[in-house]
Formats: structure tokens, sequence, C-alpha cells
């Protein structure tokens, strides 16, 4: 079996960091564009997309700023983190989605995540 590459996609946001913190971090906020279902239970997020439920353990979080989940059934070293961060030039909110995929799933694991974001900004209102 190969070993996944880390990837990272970055798109500017049209809100505050606290609001879009909500959005990545609490099951109802991840339930409006991340999953059909969000539940979460001392730290361990349980998604469901169409009768399939995947759990993720919340690993590492700062207010405001990120959180990093890991897959309960992919390997200890491999994650996916929502970071938050200020640009200095244009003062917008960007966020820095890191993920792991194998080498030729890449493309298509960063368009799943585009299709993702997009709803989010729908949302968002953006």
């Amino acid at each position: 079996m190969s070993k996944k590459v880390q990837y990272t996609l970055e798109y500017p946001v049209r809100c505050s960091p606290t609001i879009l913190y909500e959005f990545l971090s609490t099951p109802a906020g991840l339930q409006e564009w991340f999953a059909d279902k969000v539940d979460e239970r001392e730290g361990t997020f349980s998604f469901s997309w169409n009768g399939t439920v995947e759990k993720a353990q919340v690993i590492e979080t700062e207010l405001d700023k990120f959180i990093r989940f890991h897959w309960l059934t992919a390997p200890t070293d491999e994650y996916f983190e929502f970071r938050i961060e200020k640009s200095e030039v244009t003062n917008l909110t960007i966020l820095v989605i890191r993920d792991f995929a194998d080498k030729k799933e890449v493309k298509d694991q960063s368009q799943l995540w585009e299709y993702q974001v997009k709803d989010l900004f729908h949302r968002l209102g953006n």
C-alpha cells in the first residue's frame, strides 16, 4: 500500500474567524456543509453521509485558530485539519485545509473539498 501524501488547500473567506470556527468545530456547524449528520461525544465526531458513518477524534484544537481531526480508521500520522489564518496584506480570513490522500487521488480529493467548501461559503453568505 502506498503512503499517502499531505496536501494543502487555501480559500479566502469573507467572515470573522469566530463565525468560521463555529462551522469547522461544532456538530451543528459541520452538519451545515460537511456531512449529512454530525454527532459528537467526548471529542469523537461521527460523520454520516448517505447512511455511512465515519468517526474522527479531535486530536488538537485552538479556539478560533484551528481544529485537527484523526479518522479512527486511518494510520496514526494522518489527519485532516481546518486552520484559520489572517492575511497580513489584505486582512482577509483564509481557510486552510490540510488532508492526506494517495498521490494519484490528490486532484480528486481536492475537487471534493472544493465542492464542500462551496457549500460552506453558501452557508456563510460568501
